[in-house]
């Protein structure tokens, strides 16, 4: 499920109160079941900046997790290779995130989430500070391992192409106050292709959501012109 909405909507909050990273003012989160008080294990996180730490190798870093719950080393290693080899980083297990590409440093914070074995993987704009070319990679390698991996992605976005083409459903937020608008079930069949971005349901879709977002006649406020020089009224 992709979450998307104008910004200042929430998008950022919803997802972190879902992770018990934040306390709700109202109401109840649970996940199958079970009242969320805090951070857990069954939720994993993956941030729009890089988390990795910096004095930690590739396998250190995804190994962390477990070992904090008590896994022994030699299964918490041998664990992390499968996760690293899973995002596609097996030559780079012994680098330092200093020594990494900003989409390897994301697959790095990718595998040491699902490391935990969540049932829930929750991602605030993971792909925001990529270039163009970079986050289309990493949208397809997302797919590769959700379709490997059996568990729920709650991503939050706010590019339409990338909602319509990760998930299954899109909950559409309102702003001011933020509140649920509607969630839209994505009519494009899997698996998804670069070439379906021009598909005629995946453009619809799209065009559906642009118009939630931007209705027709939407009140528009101009931007006010501001002199920051002294005007000659001599010059013309």
């Amino acid at each position: 499920m992709c979450v998307i909405g104008p910004s200042g909507c929430g998008k950022s909050t919803l997802v972190r109160i879902l992770a018990g990273l934040e306390t709700s003012t109202s109401g109840d989160v649970r996940v199958y079941g079970k009242n969320v008080h805090g951070p857990g294990a069954d939720r994993g996180m993956v941030f729009q900046g890089y988390t990795l730490f910096p004095w930690l190798s590739v396998k250190e870093n995804v190994m962390f997790g477990p070992r904090m719950a008590g896994t022994s080393s030699f299964t918490a290693e041998s664990e992390a290779r499968e996760w690293i080899d899973l995002v596609g980083l097996a030559k780079f297990e012994n680098a330092y995130p200093h020594q990494l590409s900003g989409g390897m440093k994301q697959r790095v914070a990718i595998a040491r989430a699902l490391a935990n074995q969540p049932r829930v993987l929750f991602m605030d704009e993971p792909f925001g500070a990529l270039d163009a070319q970079t986050r289309c990679q990493m949208q397809s390698y997302l797919l590769d391992i959700w379709k490997s991996v059996d568990i729920t992605i709650v991503f939050i976005t706010h590019d339409l192409d990338e909602a319509v083409f990760l998930s299954d459903r899109i909950l559409v937020l309102d702003a001011n106050p933020g509140r649920v608008h509607e969630v839209v079930e994505v009519p494009v069949s899997r698996p998804r292709s670069e070439a379906q971005l021009f598909h005629p349901s995946f453009m619809a879709t799209r065009k559906h959501i642009d118009a939630i977002m931007h209705p027709p006649g939407a009140a528009h406020k101009e931007t006010p012109v501001m002199r920051l020089t002294a005007q000659d009224p001599d010059v013309i």
